[in-house]
């Protein structure tokens, strides 16, 4: 630690995406028990947060098309917290409809990903956030936000520490109690 030089934290919260976004992208369909015997076994390691799904339209995301049965057929376990990615008013519904204590929305730091990964400008995200936050809240649901492609994007390079700033504050100002950042490529190291 001391050859990286700095100042580290004590603790460090990590959210486990696997079950949502590491499944998301995959080409064949997995099947819900996998899901949720995946949810289940990460249960079982200690992590405290666990993103289990996404409440998003079946044809935009066909390998999310079963998150109510996945949400539903998972054991809860003690201390640990069962997000989901509600990217609209419709998913949030359906997120408050089965019983979610925390919901995360989500934005990018570039404008390119942001338009090729959900076809909306930042602005435009945030806009239909600010509904889906204001109505988290009045649920009584803890709100995440997410910020992707902090140090880099796959379309256009690097990415300005002050354009992830002004993001997440303004999902923090939405009323985010927390902003993930999200090094989307994998460019990160203790240099960046």
């Amino acid at each position: 630690m001391s050859s990286l030089g700095g100042n580290f934290p004590k603790h460090v919260k990590i959210v486990e995406v696997g079950p949502r976004d590491g499944l998301q992208n995959e080409s064949n369909f997995v099947p819900t028990k996998t899901k949720i015997e995946l949810i289940n076994r990460l249960s079982t390691t200690g992590i405290s947060v666990i993103e289990a799904t996404s409440f998003v339209n079946p044809k935009a995301i066909p390998q999310m098309s079963d998150s109510e049965e996945v949400f539903n057929g998972i054991t809860k376990g003690p201390n640990i917290s069962y997000p989901v990615l509600t990217p609209n008013l419709k998913g949030l519904e359906s997120a408050i409809k089965n019983g979610a204590k925390e919901v995360a929305v989500f934005s990018a730091a570039s404008e390119e990903f942001n338009m090729r990964n959900i076809r909306k400008s930042i602005d435009e995200s945030l806009e239909i956030y600010k509904d889906v936050v204001k109505q988290a809240l009045a649920a009584k649901l803890k709100v995440r936000g997410y910020v992707s492609c902090v140090l880099g994007c796959p379309y256009t390079g690097n990415i300005l520490a002050s354009k992830v700033a002004d993001v997440a504050k303004k999902l923090y100002d939405m009323g985010c109690y927390e902003i993930s950042l999200g090094d989307t490529i994998g460019t990160g190291n203790p240099s960046t």
